[in-house]
């Protein structure tokens, strides 16, 4: 049987209904430890927070002011019947009607009043008891509400626009604190991504994009388009001269080694000084070409190497055969260890650098992040194109997050309001507005009070 509450015009409370039986053995065994979890469910339930409480004795207090008032023009109306039927004058009848309306005035907003909450006097009449009944109901209608007036696309970009975020933004940015708290708040979570990150990961995922981004595209004609620039603009030229240059000095240092490798290559059956004299001969003519080549810019030798690189950047971009060779070559190259090695020796440089930049307040990094920060908010801050575009895009941005999970945000509020317990619920929307609502008894008093009086007065003229 359902346990009720009776609410006396006093605003104190009387229990109704009865316990169900308990039953014996394991049964009743079960019921209690039920029963013992419930109570801790209950209590948890409904505790009340310190503000809580003193709101409910705010209600306590005009329910006490209100029923005071009922009592007051209960106590007139006896008052003036009595003096009424004594014999008092005129004035009897009037203080009669008015207090008589009064009581009737007070008594029906009591029982409005209560009836929001819980049945008056524990009597379970229709549409009383409003609030316990209807709290899964008024959940729906609430998310219902706040999505069609509160989460709608003109009312999200009107509230938006209407703040000026861009200008607002940028005058907080353009403030030097300011920018130095996002960059360390930016540094931090910089710091913090690249430590949740594990190098063996982000080691697989760039190896794995490099070798499908190289094995996606050919390289080939590139490489035949970039050769081909370089030869027609000489750059290769300082290459060569390098080149032949340490190829010199080389020459010059190590006469013997060259001369000592033809000897070693010479046939045993020729005689030692013919093997001196074709070791030295070799070593002056390599040693007189280079010098030549070095020294001579129009050297046949570097027009052929013009015309071999030329030929070259030509057969890379057109000819079928030597773009399937570089293209197996690539794929050799990008399958060795040595080189997945590089790139992950590659990632940890990068992040060891990054991390130590960001933790580094006077890093290269942090002091242009810092000034960008600095120099965006002076923009937003004066240029009104940079505070529209701002402002559209934090606009877009909140229409698609209302507009895509509107009924996930309206659910959270139904599905809230529906885990509520309907005793705490109701005694929290007591507490909360109750006090308010007790003007109402008060207020029902005086007008009906007033309008008693008014009625009789003009009963009293018309039957004159």
């Amino acid at each position: 049987m359902e346990r009720t509450k009776a609410e006396l015009p006093d605003g104190t409370g009387g229990s109704g209904g009865a316990r169900e039986g308990a039953g014996t053995g394991e049964g009743a065994d079960a019921g209690a430890a039920a029963t013992g979890a419930g109570a801790v469910r209950d209590r948890a339930m409904t505790s009340f927070s310190p503000a809580d409480e003193e709101k409910r004795r705010g209600v306590r207090r005009m329910k006490l002011t209100a029923t005071g008032l009922l009592l007051f023009v209960a106590v007139v109306y006896v008052l003036s019947e009595w003096a009424s039927h004594r014999g008092a004058g005129a004035w009897a009848g009037y203080v009669s009607a008015a207090a008589e309306a009064g009581m009737v005035g007070a008594l029906a907003d009591w029982f409005a009043v209560t009836a929001l909450f819980r049945h008056p006097l524990g009597i379970p009449i229709p549409h009383t008891a409003i609030i316990p009944k209807k709290k899964d109901q008024l959940g729906v209608s609430l998310g219902e509400f706040v999505g069609e007036n509160f989460l709608s696309e003109a009312v999200v970009r009107q509230r938006l626009r209407a703040v000026g975020i861009g200008s607002r933004l940028g005058a907080w940015l353009a403030v030097p604190e300011h920018a130095d708290r996002v960059t360390a708040e930016l540094s931090a979570a910089l710091r913090g991504a690249l430590t949740v990150l594990r190098d063996s990961d982000v080691q697989a995922v760039v190896g794995e994009a490099i070798t499908r981004r190289a094995d996606a595209q050919e390289i080939a004609p590139g490489i035949g388009k970039m050769l081909d620039r370089v030869v027609s603009d000489g750059g290769h030229r300082r290459a060569v001269d390098l080149i032949v240059s340490r190829a010199h000095d080389w020459l010059i240092l190590h006469g013997d080694s060259v001369m000592d490798a033809v000897q070693g290559g010479a046939p045993g059956w020729t005689p030692r000084f013919v093997d001196r004299k074709i070791g030295d001969r070799v070593y002056k003519e390599l040693l007189r070409f280079v010098t030549e080549m070095r020294d001579m810019p129009a050297h046949p030798a570097r027009g052929a190497l013009d015309r071999f690189l030329t030929d070259f950047a030509a057969d890379l971009q057109s000819d079928t055969e030597t773009r399937a060779r570089v293209e197996r070559l690539k794929t050799e190259v990008l399958g060795r260890g040595e080189v997945q090695d590089l790139i992950a020796s590659a990632w940890t440089a990068v992040r060891s650098m990054i991390v130590s930049a960001a933790e580094d307040e006077r890093s290269e990094l942090r002091l242009r992040v810092r000034a960008s920060l600095l120099s965006l908010g002076s923009r937003m801050a004066s240029d009104p194109k940079v505070q529209g575009k701002v402002d559209r895009w934090v606009e877009s941005a909140a229409v698609y997050v209302v507009t895509t999970y509107r009924k996930e945000i309206t659910s959270l509020i139904t599905d809230t309001v529906a885990g509520w317990d309907a005793e705490h619920t109701t005694k929290k929307i007591e507490a909360n507005i109750g006090r308010d609502l007790q003007f109402i008894r008060i207020n029902g008093t005086v007008v009906g009070s007033l309008a008693g009086l008014l009625i009789y007065t003009v009963s009293r003229i018309l039957g004159a």
